[in-house]
């Protein structure tokens, strides 16, 4: 008879390779079928709510690999929850405002925006966003993230712009809205201002100029034709300088040199003076800076005087000590000259372009007028010196352009009025990383007030009304009329009707005694939209609450989503929105390098997909930290994979085992479960706890090495490989056999849940497979919870104690191997000498031995001479001198005893005549 028939071998339709690429889409359409996202909340409707609020995303472009980051993150946060006691609905969202999309209509759809009325444009840019946002929305399925994708919220629906209103009237009720005028962020690209959230600094070369201001009324206490030095490394605001400031604390000094008398700061009068070369000087008086006030001296080209007046904000980390005033272009230059009754002069337009206010330049782009600017400053000998500096600069975030400070008539949110109270929520958010409560705290600390106006027209519309006086109009009644025509019409009425149509019937004003109103015409910032989702989702829908539990976006959010959030919530409820913030770094590429497509090291999410499939994206997410910078490349996705298969082939050879494993009629009770399999159940219950507590603290790569270890080690390199000799050879309905079949249906099933999170596709394939699983789906069942799991703490003292030998007998019969005496382990004969009582008792005791060792015999002894010394034993390892059976492989004495099958072992004989007779 062939012998090999009578094995139990594994059996499975359980495919070895995954092929996700093709199976994801169909799993993910059966899933939508089947409204999984919908029975999970069913299902778990009642618990305590847990909600992650999303941070809405731009509707602009193809998914990119950060945004992969984010969502797959935030998704295996929602899965673990609603796995684990909470109700936890998901309801992404988009950012749809903003000049991105106006660019790309014009730019790229080659719109002409002057054939087209306002209200025009914006329909053309609505239809833009949500056409991206449908796009981005089935990218975002793709990776298998569970939501509600059919109800999102958007920033420009009817029902949000309403709640956004509302938002804005409560912060001007309180006082927090105001008017007025004076420098911002201007962006000449983008024509707009710009808020601190939509600055970032890049390397620019500038130009560096000391420059001269001659004394003309030095107030008794210096000459006429005493020169004051400033330095700036921006020339084109020359034109619109009206003072200098200087520390009333400091000292400074009149040097004497090359027939001059020059005014700086004493302390950097050595570093001045090697700039600008001064060989021979001399130091003629020295005066404290508050002496100096009110001195008058002259424009270096234009016929009007500089006043010298004394600012806290002058410092000597850098210049003269003496600082150019323009009160236009500087927000500390405009409250300095507003104390001395000094008025704003900008005279540079909204593109950056010189006005008639500074004559000799209109017209010029005003990066174009440094060089006229210091040319005209050396002609009138007002130029000590000129050189270029590379320096950090302001840029406009979105066209990647340098902005300007400059002087124009703004909206305002008043940080500072309602700033201390920011700081106290801050300290009760908990923060993952902790340092992002330092990070944040720091940015309110030193943040001035809001600049939300913006000149564009793809937003929402700032809703004040002025009187015939230019008095703005925001009143409780005003606010709600208006709320609710954009709850009812959306907001594009606010430039399609008149303002008196927009007022609430009969409304009059003592601003307007002949009943005649204007309009605003700006639009809020694209951060105020985001900003007041908590009153728009957390607050606007039934499943949602205010505070959320989490907020989870990239560190750059800081000085966006987060503290736009946290500004416009503390001002309206005095309350933090978020209980708890997570923020994660950006993704680098294998080198570390930021990507780009000039460097050609760009990661497509969707390229991952097509070639190894969302899980892999999904797993490599759960591998790295996060909280910092994370790499990816082709060479780590590799890897990935590799761990991936080795999951997944540990699982499959699970599966294949259980092929007969009925648990309804198969399962050993837990108390008559084998020691081993005990054991393995013991060490399953430390990686549930683990694994749980690593989902609960948000810290997800620890689960992917738990996980992979486990699968790995315990599982690959020991329960698996020992127990081939029992579950392939005894008999199906052997206790052995079934009690190891019980610990493998309990990891199994274990493992599978705790991997749902992360790789949902693959654990939904296992489902399918595992015998009389608990529910249709693995998604709408629970984790595994550790405190309801037995714990074996005895049994597992030996058996960590057993697996500490089993280290030793491997490096023998390794060397064993390496000196010939033996092939495969299972030709080895061992002699072990334990060096212990303790370990020779536990030894002795354990039953099969030889099979958990892998090897054909096994003798315990006191002593022996032969053994080669070890660090929990003494092992000597001889090759076995009984046959090999035919059936199981086992050296054997007993192998010839039966003569019915003469070339098998006693045991396997046995096994055979069972299953003859069956």
């Amino acid at each position: 008879m062939e012998y090999k028939d009578t094995l139990l071998m594994p059996k499975t339709a359980f495919p070895m390779r995954g092929n996700l690429p093709n199976k994801e889409p169909e799993r993910q359409a059966e899933w939508e079928e089947n409204h999984l996202y919908e029975k999970s909340l069913e299902r778990t409707k009642g618990r305590p709510q847990f909600i992650l609020h999303d941070g809405p995303p731009y509707a602009n472009g193809d998914l990119h690999i950060g945004h992969a980051l984010n969502k797959i993150l935030k998704d295996f946060i929602i899965r673990y929850k609603s796995m684990s006691g909470y109700y936890a609905p998901y309801v992404p969202g988009w950012d749809t405002h903003g000049l991105p999309i106006e660019t790309a209509l014009t730019k790229k759809k080659k719109i002409n925006r002057k054939e087209l009325s306002i209200a025009e444009f914006r329909k053309l840019c609505e239809e833009y966003a949500l056409k991206q946002l449908d796009n981005q929305r089935e990218q975002f399925k793709t990776l298998g993230i569970r939501g509600d994708w059919n109800n999102p919220y958007i920033t420009l629906t009817k029902e949000y712009e309403a709640a956004q209103v509302i938002v804005f009237g409560e912060m001007a009720k309180k006082g927090y809205i105001y008017k007025g005028l004076k420098p911002v962020y201007w962006s000449p690209s983008s024509e707009s201002a710009l808020a601190e959230a939509e600055i970032e600094y890049q390397d620019k070369r500038s130009p560096s100029i000391y420059v001269a201001f001659e004394v003309i009324d030095g107030k008794g206490l210096l000459d006429e034709g005493n020169k004051l030095i400033i330095w700036t490394t921006t020339p084109w605001t020359i034109p619109a300088n009206l003072g200098i400031s200087i520390h009333p604390e400091l000292e400074y000094v009149v040097v004497a040199v090359n027939e001059e008398k020059y005014v700086i700061a004493h302390a950097l009068l050595e570093a001045v003076a090697e700039v600008l070369e001064w060989k021979d000087y001399q130091v003629e008086k020295t005066f404290r800076g508050e002496q100096a006030e009110h001195i008058l001296t002259k424009h270096p080209f234009y016929d009007r005087s500089s006043l010298v007046m004394l600012g806290d904000h002058v410092t000597t980390d850098a210049g003269t000590g003496c600082v150019h005033t323009a009160p236009g272009h500087g927000e500390d230059d405009f409250y300095v000259s507003k104390r001395y009754g000094i008025d704003v002069l900008c005279p540079v337009d909204e593109k950056g372009v010189f006005t008639d206010e500074a004559p000799g330049f209109t017209g010029l782009f005003y990066d174009k007028a440094n060089k006229v600017i210091t040319e005209k400053l050396e002609e009138a000998g007002a130029l000590l010196k000129l050189q270029f500096i590379t320096h950090s600069y302001p840029h406009d975030w979105r066209t990647k352009k340098p902005t300007i400070f400059r002087a124009t008539s703004q909206w305002f949110a008043s940080i500072k009025d309602f700033r201390q109270t920011i700081l106290e929520e801050i300290k009760n958010v908990q923060w993952y990383p902790q340092w992002g409560e330092t990070r944040l705290y720091n940015m309110v600390r030193d943040r001035e007030d809001w600049c939300i106006s913006r000149q564009r027209t793809w937003g929402v519309p700032i809703p004040v009304f002025y009187g015939e006086d230019r008095t703005p109009i925001i009143t409780d009644e005003t606010i709600h009329h208006v709320s609710e025509l954009f709850k009812q019409h959306g907001s594009n009425i606010w430039f399609e009707w008149e303002a008196k149509d927009l007022l609430p019937e009969g409304f009059t004003s003592e601003h307007s005694p002949n009943g005649i109103f204007t309009k605003e015409l700006d639009i809020m910032d694209v951060w105020f939209d985001s900003g007041s989702s908590h009153e728009a989702v957390l607050v606007g829908r039934e499943d949602h609450y205010r505070p959320a539990d989490i907020y989870l976006e990239g560190s750059d959010q800081y000085r966006g989503w987060f503290n736009s959030s946290l500004s416009t919530s503390v001002a309206v409820t005095g309350k933090s929105p978020y209980k708890a913030v997570i923020s994660h770094g950006f993704a680098l590429d294998g080198d570390g390098r930021k990507m780009s497509k000039s460097l050609g090291n760009v990661i497509q999410p969707a390229k991952v997909q097509k070639q190894l499939g969302a899980d892999i994206l999904r797993l490599w997410v759960s591998s790295v930290d996060y909280q910092a910078d994370v790499r990816i490349s082709d060479h780590i996705l590799k890897q990935i994979s590799e761990a991936y298969r080795k999951i997944r082939n540990t699982i499959r050879f699970m599966l294949a085992n259980l092929s007969d494993f009925k648990p309804s009629t198969d399962r050993i009770p837990y108390e008559e479960l084998e020691e081993v399999d005990q054991y393995m159940l013991h060490r399953l219950k430390k990686l549930v706890a683990d694994v749980r507590e690593s989902y609960d603290n948000y810290e997800f790569s620890p689960i992917f090495h738990q996980i992979h270890n486990f699968c790995a080690v315990d599982l690959s390199s020991f329960y698996l490989d020992f127990a081939k000799d029992i579950l392939y050879i005894e008999a199906a309905d052997n206790k052995r056999r079934r009690s190891i079949q019980t610990g493998y249906y309990e990891v199994l099933t274990a493992i599978v849940k705790l991997l749902t999170p992360i790789i949902p596709h693959t654990a939904e394939e296992v489902w399918e497979y595992i015998p009389e699983a608990e529910a249709e789906w693995v998604q709408l069942t629970d984790m595994p919870d550790p405190k309801a799991m037995k714990s074996w703490d005895d049994v597992a003292k030996n058996w960590d104690r057993f697996m500490l030998i089993r280290d030793d007998v491997l490096k023998a019969l390794e060397e064993a191997r390496n000196e010939k005496v033996i092939g495969k382990s299972l030709e080895a004969k061992l002699t072990i000498v334990p060096k212990d009582t303790q370990t020779q008792n536990m030894l002795q005791a354990m039953k099969h031995l030889h099979q958990y060792l892998i090897v054909s015999e096994v003798n315990v002894v006191e002593e022996s001479d032969d053994t080669k010394q070890y660090t929990y034993v003494d092992v000597q390892v001889e090759k076995h001198p009984g046959e090999k059976c035919e059936r199981c492989w086992v050296a054997s004495n007993t192998v010839g005893d039966d003569d019915e099958h003469p070339t098998l072992c006693s045991r396997c004989a046995a096994v055979v005549k069972q299953h003859k007779s069956m």
